[in-house]
């Protein structure tokens, strides 16, 4: 894991990047476009693939402060695991089969996904969203899109759910309003920020029923009420979100079916309002 102490492969690259000799200057710029390919070459591959000779690959190793080649590969591996799209950039990647590839890894991801829930689950799940008090939903970097567009959805028939925090407010403000009777919903798909764990965990000790949706790379929690790991993999740059998409329709699909007249009436009188107004 990087760190001040222990920085990445590019951060290494780019502090020595103006104290290399011409020769290692290529090299650098040749990991540079693409960082995330050296996992895949051995040192002699390097050196013909950048023009450079075995040894000026050793010394540029070492001035990065790695003792071997291996130590580099394992480093830049570490990164790729992360999500970094720099990373996950290859020379590789082209058009060539885009689309067909694309769409089998969403179908993939998404059958994978749907094959890990279970029927009384989802239901478990659902009965506990229409019956809270309160659902706080909860999502940084990526992951607060899909918290918007879960509650957007839950919306239609659970009045009282927040995506939370609110622009200029922090999460502190509203962890101390949730209590036992009411679901928090957290959405933590890579890349997660480094403190996401203690929110987890601050969610947990508030006594509420906590939902967790992740990608499949997280280790099961084990103090959430649920744990829902949804299949992210992609031959690009970015993750595939299709299965965590399908997660979220699955889960409100399921509420508006158990939903009872009261919350079957919201959905009525939202109907009315948008005719009202003309919105649609």
């Amino acid at each position: 894991m990087a760190s001040p102490e222990n920085p990445s492969f590019l951060a290494r690259v780019r502090q020595q990047l103006q104290h290399f000799h011409p020769v290692e200057r290529r090299l650098a710029d040749f990991v540079i476009d693409f960082p995330g390919d050296l996992a895949s070459y051995s040192a002699t591959e390097l050196a013909s693939l950048a023009g450079v000779s075995n040894a000026t690959v050793s010394r540029f190793i070492k001035r990065l402060g790695y003792q071997h080649y291996e130590d580099a590969r394992r480093s830049v591996r570490e990164e790729k695991e992360s999500g970094s799209p720099l990373f996950l950039a290859s020379r590789a990647s082209g058009v060539e089969g885009l689309f067909a590839a694309q769409c089998e890894a969403s179908q993939d991801n998404l059958r994978r996904t749907m094959a890990r829930l279970h029927e009384a689950e989802v239901d478990r799940i659902a009965k506990a969203l229409l019956s809270a008090r309160k659902v706080w939903i909860a999502g940084f970097r990526s992951s607060h899109s899909f918290a918007t567009y879960f509650r957007w959805q839950l919306f239609q028939v659970k009045e009282n759910c927040h995506v939370v925090p609110h622009a200029g407010d922090t999460l502190g403000q509203y962890a101390a309003s949730i209590v036992r009777q009411d679901v928090v919903v957290v959405f933590g798909l890579r890349r997660r920020p480094a403190g996401l764990r203690d929110v987890v965990s601050l969610m947990v000790d508030s006594g509420a029923k906590v939902l967790y949706v992740t990608d499949d790379q997280v280790a099961r929690h084990p103090g959430v009420t649920w744990h829902l790991q949804c299949r992210c993999a992609s031959q690009g740059l970015l993750d595939d979100h299709a299965a965590v998409i399908g997660v979220c329709h699955l889960l409100v699909s399921r509420v508006i079916e158990l939903a009872g007249p009261q919350e079957r009436e919201r959905l009525q009188r939202i109907e009315s309002s948008y005719s009202a107004l003309h919105e649609l």
